[in-house]
């Protein structure tokens, strides 16, 4: 509508004054008709004094103003103003049309038929109105793309199934195909939608390096009137198996505001979780908590789905996939305690019975004297406490009881620090009478790994402190607090917990720490931290500062089979040893990719006390979904220690594991697993509208314009004025404008209008 009514007054369309240069072609007879200005302006100056005893001064200054104003558009038109422009010569140059045939262009939201009716009716063949238009001036070359451009032959090669679009490999393909031929510009038709994490800067380099404009036609809506999509599912990479996952899902939704929605979450196709969630406002996130059982060990691919509501335009996108790595593996945690007490046998219990947790306990009974429980070997830990790197570094978690700073050497004490920061373990440390303050650790290197701040102990010594627990804000809802079986009823069964006690005054956390529990005194003015964890370096560090937690097994007033203790401590124990590495980790940065791409490896590689190592022999076994196997050397990467990348072309559609191997000297480190996915995927559904302000960063970057598919009918001609290729100059005259006779009649008419008003007239 603006450049129909921009053109109407102003004759030429806007691109010819952006591209064009202003010029005045003057001859003698200009300068003559200037002179008769002057005069003119002269005379009205003299016939607006002599009406000065009627007329007021600001009547004066208003008329000679719109006189002088009139003969000043005079004397512009007859200067001859122009525009000279670089027009491309008819049938000397080349035009690049990309069409986009990914399955975005299938979402109806174009005349409520599909965004691809659009390319076929304007594009599918020489005699389309378009088409023509361009072919009269240009000589077309036609593209379509997904991920990468390749020659259209005629309107049966668009088939709008690509399962990805890659706009900078397109924009790469055609420019480099058309090196050497004058092209005039390049015309790319498509949603804007680009699912690759290539981005675009490298094209626009290359495309602004060689001159060439991309005029780019947005089809689809910039918002869909209907629509609900999985927006985002925040699932942890690996879990221990049978591990409960608190997982966040993010919908997004237009059109659909105050409607309650069904969440379900599907395991190789049993629904193992449900939530119900009213949808807010029109493009505001709405977020849904969900609590999944990984019960089955392996790559496990859950399925989050929103049923299809009436009136959609893209059910697709109801349905979002991740993978989880579930382990069945028995993770080894280092318990020591120094002194004999019920935390221990309680904690003992409650998870005696996981398949997936080995709690190896060092128990002090005297000096230099230990006891020794959950061990593989019987001499380990005969000499007490690791004293070296590589033996404390070959558990995934440590625990601390009550055992003061004293029982540790200064070395023990970095160990213990770099255990967490360095080999990325996790670290949790018990309330009791030799923790803490208490025990003497403030100002050790194990204070400064803790989440919370360790001061001096008391003079009186250590307090009494009972206190009533109960989960914060961050705790309501997270896994490790989940004690029952759903938030609402975990929330009800910290409230009939009884009493417990502490001997270890902590309320102050460090900053980005997670403070999960809280306790209050009987009279509810001292709050305690109880539970509070953070990230420190690599790994993880936990304060548990309660020093008789089985009191909410053995208490009188709960029952029997009553399961919290244990479910607590396994919850607690599981996280404490979430995501801890291995000295050879396997990465898949793409967990699905099509049929036939390239599959990007990396892996990290260190030594037993997780030092990287640069220089080792790595090898990643690829087992294809027909049981066939490839060995792809990895290369370290030379931009981080450890790091080593790689490459293979998947092939049939399945599940491929990729194994990684590494070697030192003849010495196995270790090996580790990633699994990558071979099958289309559904990303084009996903934030399928219009990306209006990318296609028009394209376009302004290369010195193009930016069209909807209702105003793409006057491409051809702006396009002819882009100035490249082979051109001819022209000269647009100005002066014959519309804009300029109404402006001269604008000033004539107003003049009259005001004498008459005035009464001058």
């Amino acid at each position: 509508m603006f450049e129909a009514v921009f053109q109407a007054l102003f004759r030429y369309r806007p691109i010819v004054f952006e591209q064009g240069e202003f010029r005045f072609d003057v001859t003698p007879g200009s300068y003559l008709a200037a002179a008769l200005a002057v005069a003119a302006v002269a005379a009205a100056v003299v016939t607006y004094r002599q009406v000065a005893v009627r007329g007021r001064p600001r009547d004066r200054a208003v008329l000679l103003g719109l006189r002088a104003a009139a003969l000043a558009l005079v004397v512009f038109c007859l200067f001859r103003p122009v525009l000279i422009v670089q027009a491309a010569v008819p049938q000397q140059n080349v035009l690049a049309v990309l069409l986009d045939d990914s399955r975005s262009m299938q979402v109806p939201d174009w005349r409520d038929q599909p965004r691809g009716a659009f390319l076929r009716e304007q594009f599918g063949s020489a005699d389309r109105p378009l088409v023509r238009a361009l072919s009269d001036r240009f000589l077309i070359r036609t593209f379509h793309f997904s991920s990468t451009a390749t020659r259209l032959d005629g309107e049966a090669g668009l088939t709008f199934d690509g399962s990805q679009t890659r706009l900078g490999a397109a924009l790469d393909a055609a420019r480099q195909e058309l090196a050497g031929l004058p092209v005039a510009g390049v015309v790319l038709v498509t949603d804007g939608a680009d699912t690759s994490d290539d981005g675009l800067a490298g094209a626009l380099l290359g495309l602004k390096a060689a001159r060439l404009p991309v005029f780019t036609v947005g089809v689809g809506q910039p918002v869909l009137s209907r629509d609900v999509q999985v927006d985002h599912v925040g699932t942890p990479p690996s879990v221990l198996v049978g591990s409960s996952l608190l997982l966040d899902v993010t919908l997004g939704h237009t059109g659909f505001a105050g409607q309650t929605v069904t969440v379900d979450v599907e395991d190789d196709g049993r629904i193992v979780g449900s939530e119900q969630v009213t949808l807010g406002a029109d493009g505001a996130p709405t977020t849904v908590r969900m609590r999944v059982i990984a019960s089955e060990p392996g790559p496990r691919v859950f399925r989050f789905r929103v049923p299809a509501l009436p009136g959609e335009r893209v059910t697709e996108n109801n349905v979002r996939e991740a993978t989880v790595n579930v382990r069945d593996a028995r993770e080894r945690i280092l318990y020591f305690e120094g002194e004999p007490r019920f935390e221990l046998k309680f904690i003992r219990r409650a998870v005696e019975d996981d398949p997936n947790l080995q709690l190896v306990v060092l128990q002090r009974t005297a000096d230099n004297k230990y006891y020794r429980i959950g061990l593989d070997d019987p001499d380990e830990l005969v000499a007490g406490f690791p004293k070296t790197r590589e033996e404390l570094f070959a558990y995934r978690g440590l625990i601390l009881g009550s055992v003061e700073a004293g029982a540790f050497t200064g070395d023990q004490l970095r160990m213990i620090a770099e255990f967490v920061d360095t080999r990325g373990g996790g670290l949790l440390v018990l309330g009791g009478g030799r923790s803490f303050a208490e025990g003497g650790y403030a100002g050790t290197p194990v204070a400064d790994v803790l989440p919370v701040v360790v001061g001096r102990p008391a003079a009186s010594g250590p307090p009494l402190l009972r206190l009533k627990v109960t989960p914060t804000r961050e705790g309501v809802e997270h896994a490790v607090t989940q004690i029952a079986e759903s938030v609402e009823a975990s929330l009800a069964r910290w409230k009939d917990l009884p009493t417990v006690t502490a001997v270890n005054p902590v309320s102050e956390a460090r900053p980005g720490t997670t403070v999960l529990l809280d306790g209050t005194d009987e009279s509810g003015r001292l709050r305690q931290i109880v539970l509070a964890s953070h990230r420190y370096g690599r790994g993880k560090a936990i304060a548990f500062t309660l020093q008789d937690s089985w009191l909410w097994q053995m208490h009188a007033s709960v029952p029997l089979e009553d399961q919290t203790h244990e479910n607590l401590w396994r919850q607690l124990l599981r996280w404490l040893v979430d995501g801890v590495p291995e000295p050879v980790e396997a990465l898949a940065p793409s967990e699905r990719v099509d049929p036939g791409d390239v599959v990007a490896i990396e892996a990290s590689v260190a030594d037993p006390t997780f030092v990287d190592l640069n220089d080792a022999r790595v090898v990643a076994h690829v087992s294809a979904p027909d049981g066939s196997v490839e060995d792809v050397p990895l290369r370290w990467s030379g931009d981080r220690a450890g790091r080593y990348v790689g490459e293979f072309v998947s092939g049939a559609r399945g599940r491929y594991r990729v194994s990684v191997e590494a070697e030192r000297t003849g010495r196995s480190l270790g090996t580790g697993d990633a699994w990558v996915r071979a099958q289309p995927g559904d990303e084009e559904f996903f934030d399928a509208t219009m990306h209006e302000e990318a296609l028009r960063r394209i376009a302004d970057e290369t010195g193009g314009r930016f069209y909807t598919a209702d105003n793409a009918a006057g491409l051809a001609e702006d396009v002819k004025y882009a100035g490249r290729g082979v051109t001819m100059t022209e000269e647009r005259d100005l002066w014959q404008m519309p804009i300029v006779l109404l402006a001269l009649l604008g000033l004539v008419c107003a003049e009259w209008g005001y004498r008459r008003a005035a009464g001058l007239a």
